[in-house]
């Protein structure tokens, strides 16, 4: 597994990292679904030993996955290694059955403690500021907790995981005030609305993290319109029948390119993300041994006549359809 530099920082993170959101298993707020449906924990703990097997260093969590229980489990499988990197978010919360935020600096300070608590480090590596609004920014209080938090030495770089979709006002808010190590955002086939902003952020010394590679596996090919989720599975309402055959219908001319290389659709769709050096690490979601393996394996750089078809092909319909299941 090749390591990549985060952006200004003295860490170097596999290319690939964990995707941990998944092994929180089938979270529920109310009646809304912020979980992958169930999840055995013995498999996530296999699925965690497998991806160090596999060179993984790089895990990234949050707070508000499985409500804690992802956290709970990278802390149980990792506790205080120096050999990993780890990497979590806040800002998400669960209050009385409701889905919300909360960036307030007392929210972030206890809010950190409690996550330091469940992942059993003295520090956590990389500390994200989870889908903040420029609004959030600008009052300053979120900024103000998380450069305590580093003074205290209880995280040691910190950025924030922005919104799905462009534009991105908090990006630029951040780097006009030269704030933040890194930027986690969405970068896939089917997503490639980051791409400008991830070459202006590389060249400004930023981090950058890849979520969602394969667009809630639509990308490994293995849905058709028939496909089910559970209720305790947020893709139950993402991922409709319209949704798989958008998606079909716009990666008709991007699939030939598996043949070229010798890829599998998933193998593709991973090394079409980091054929861009700007990327310092992927974050697909692993859940299983298989899907360990299955992420770190075939991962070459794109001819640049491939990244140019891949970037040029008609992806309207699929993401206008995309955008409205949220």
């Amino acid at each position: 597994m090749n390591l990549r530099r985060f952006g200004k920082t003295d860490l170097f993170v596999s290319e690939v990292g964990f995707g941990a959101w998944a092994i929180g298993g089938g979270a529920m707020v109310g009646d809304t679904a912020i979980g992958w449906g169930e999840a055995d924990d013995r498999t996530s703990q296999n699925a965690i030993f497998k991806a160090l097997d596999q060179g993984i260093n790089f895990f990234d969590t949050a707070d508000i996955y499985g409500l804690g229980h992802s956290e709970e489990l990278i802390g149980k499988m990792l506790g205080n290694r120096e050999d990993v990197i780890v990497a979590s978010k806040v800002g998400n919360v669960a209050r009385e059955g409701k889905f919300g935020v909360d960036y307030s600096k007392q929210h972030i300070l206890e809010a950190c403690d409690a996550s330091l608590k469940r992942l059993r480090r003295d520090a956590i590596d990389y500390y994200q500021l989870h889908t903040a609004r420029l609004t959030h920014l600008q009052q300053e209080d979120c900024i103000g907790a998380m450069q305590m938090l580093q003074k205290h030495g209880k995280i040691r770089n910190w950025g924030i995981s922005l919104n799905t979709y462009e534009p991105f006002p908090e990006a630029e808010y951040l780097i006009e005030n030269k704030l933040v190590d890194g930027f986690q955002l969405v970068l896939n086939i089917l997503n490639q609305t980051a791409l400008p902003l991830i070459k202006r952020a590389s060249e400004a010394g930023y981090g950058i993290i890849a979520r969602m590679p394969l667009q809630f596996g639509l990308l490994t090919g293995k849905f058709d319109s028939g496909a089910e989720f559970a209720d305790n599975d947020h893709r139950n309402n993402r991922l409709t029948p319209a949704v798989i055959q958008a998606y079909k219908e716009a990666v008709t001319k991007i699939w030939p390119l598996c043949e070229k290389y010798g890829l599998t659709k998933t193998e593709l769709a991973l090394s079409y993300i980091l054929s861009y050096p700007e990327v310092s690490t992927v974050i697909p979601g692993i859940r299983t041994e298989e899907q360990a393996i299955k992420n770190t394996k075939g991962l070459t750089c794109l001819e640049k006549e491939d990244l140019q078809l891949i970037e040029n092909a008609d992806l309207d319909a699929v993401m206008k359809i995309i955008k409205q299941q949220g």
